[in-house]
């Protein structure tokens, strides 16, 4: 553990985890990944976002693990699964049926014995439109420039500074400022927290054994969002504030000294450089 102070003065405590811990942390993240590999199988036109949930319930809990979202804070679901302008923690409903074209994001958070883990992957129902292919893309390469900077001896600064310059710089997109990554392990939200733009060598010094989650939500348009509050469900969530289409992707990641080593990993063969 070591101590960090804020811009304000205050103290910032962040855990660095052992060899152990990681590997741990990747079991989680094993299953998790399981989860989001097999749910593909339902993105479809008709499916319920509800039955997104149930298959991911189902499956973390088949697996001796406990989704972590049910229950944090009073949440009642396993995953939020947000479609088209939600950018984030829209809650899985019965009435939410999938069509043809939309952008669908499903994230979730696995406790497996005490070792968490977070991730959340962008899917198209069908074929979508070049412009909802294209930020599909462009969201899963600016997760990877990202992830691409985590090592020890860079800032956080860097992680961000990879993802808006190409999200916003190259590709005219927008990089929601809001809602940003965060450290995890022991609980599902730690220090320190990980924003998806900035500026090369601003912020927190990273260093071995930090454990953090890289998560861009970028949408086709503003990088603003705002509050939508459901009175049926009592429930807020995000959507873009101009009412375009947002993707995001998602991993944890673990600082070593071999680089950046993804935890959630659904895809080892494109991780391959990634993997423990």
């Amino acid at each position: 553990m070591f101590k960090q102070k804020n811009k304000k003065g205050s103290i910032r405590l962040i855990t660095l985890k052992s060899d152990r811990e990681i590997e741990k942390m990747a079991e989680s993240g094993a299953i998790l990944a399981g989860a989001l590999k097999g749910v593909q199988s339902l993105i479809k036109p008709g499916t319920s976002t509800w039955e997104l949930e149930q298959y991911v319930r189902n499956y973390v809990e088949s697996h001796g693990a406990t989704p972590a979202d049910l229950g944090f804070e009073g949440y009642k679901f396993a995953t939020t699964i947000s479609t088209n302008e939600e950018v984030a923690h829209t809650i899985p409903r019965k009435r939410k049926i999938l069509k043809e074209g939309d952008i669908v994001k499903v994230d979730t958070t696995v406790n497996y014995k005490g070792y968490m883990s977070d991730a959340c992957r962008s899917f198209i129902v069908g074929k979508g439109t070049p412009e909802i292919q294209r930020l599909k893309d462009v969201t899963k390469k600016a997760l990877y420039l990202g992830i691409d900077q985590a090592v020890i001896g860079n800032r956080l600064g860097d992680i961000g500074a990879a993802i808006q310059d190409y999200a916003e710089g190259e590709n005219g997109f927008g990089v929601v400022r809001d809602l940003v990554g965060h450290g995890i392990q022991p609980t599902m939200h730690e220090e320190p927290n990980v924003p998806h733009y900035g500026k090369h060598g601003h912020g927190l010094r990273l260093k071995e054994g930090m454990t953090i989650t890289i998560e861009p939500m970028i949408d086709i348009g503003t990088w603003e969002i705002k509050d939508r509050y459901d009175a049926k469900d009592d429930w807020t969530d995000y959507v873009s504030a101009d009412g375009s289409a947002s993707a995001q992707y998602e991993h944890t990641i673990a600082i070593t000294k071999d680089g950046p080593k993804i935890l959630t990993s659904y895809d080892p063969e494109y991780d391959a450089k990634y993997l423990l």
